[in-house]
């Protein structure tokens, strides 16, 4: 992608929340902070905002690189930029880390005011709703009364979902990508395996992990894996994991044999390192 396409150098940014903020769960934090990335330039009627939602494992990072880790791009940065589907020479786009999330907004690494340490199993359940909510506040502190759209794919698309019932008048389009607005039987089975993998890891340390000094990998790195697997449709499995033989021959042992194995070596290697996992 040539320069002109590209945001270029971003950097994060940080708001915060001295009000409560009442949970579904009945919970309540008493302030949180959220942090969030803007690319392009909000309009004298701010009118022109569009809120990217990020699934389960993203993050307020949607498009550009950091100055000090050109490596590190946007992960929806091939649609967001100049020229591209979310142009930023016309609109405003704001990308969020949720709460409970792990890339600096309030979550279980955070410091509980009332105890003076990290909340780690602490911190209260945060559903789809909650974020919406706090996204309403970041939408008011940015001036907002209105996007243009709210988008995201997966559980952001539930978020786009969530907007569209919770603040109908605040959104005039909810772009739902690769997304429903409830998980299949089968689909919450596989996340209780996931949640196990994680919770039986001798690192998770009851979800106060971070006391410890450790995080629990090898449990995320199951969880990821058997994550992903739900996300593939019958076509992108067969292309994954097929039966291809990677030595045109059987080999009794415990190398590798299918091309699966060295599939989910990868993925295994490739996840981002979360904090304790969120229901959705």
């Amino acid at each position: 992608m040539s320069p002109e396409n590209s945001v270029g150098v971003v950097a994060p940014r940080r708001a915060q929340f001295n009000e409560p903020l009442r949970l579904q769960s009945g919970a309540e934090l008493p302030g949180f902070e959220l942090v969030f990335e803007t690319y392009g330039t909000l309009n004298a009627e701010h009118t022109n905002a569009v809120l990217v939602c990020h699934a389960l494992s993203g993050s307020h990072h949607v498009a550009g690189h950091y100055a000090d880790d050109p490596e590190n791009v946007g992960w929806w940065d091939n649609l967001v930029g100049p020229g591209k589907p979310l142009d930023t020479r016309k609109f405003f786009v704001v990308g969020v880390n949720n709460l409970g999330g792990c890339y600096g907004s309030t979550g279980p690494l955070s410091i509980n005011p009332e105890s003076g340490k990290r909340y780690g199993a602490d911190f209260p359940l945060v559903t789809v709703e909650d974020w919406v909510a706090a996204q309403a506040r970041l939408a008011d502190h940015l001036g907002v009364r209105t996007w243009a759209a709210v988008i995201g794919g997966s559980l952001g698309g539930m978020q786009a979902l969530e907007w569209s019932l919770q603040f109908p008048e605040r959104i005039r389009h909810a772009m739902v990508i690769a997304s429903a607005p409830k998980l299949s039987a089968q689909n919450i089975a596989f996340n209780e395996v996931a949640r196990q993998a994680i919770i039986s890891d001798p690192d998770f340390h009851g979800g106060y992990y971070a006391d410890h000094g450790v995080i629990p990998t090898r449990g995320l790195r199951l969880a990821r894996m058997v994550g992903h697997i739900t996300y593939l449709s019958d076509t992108q499995m067969a292309e994954k994991f097929g039966r291809q033989l990677r030595h045109g021959e059987h080999k009794f042992s415990y190398e590798v044999d299918f091309e699966i194995e060295s599939y989910l070596r990868y993925q295994a290697t490739s996840l981002p390192l979360s904090s304790t996992p969120i229901p959705i």
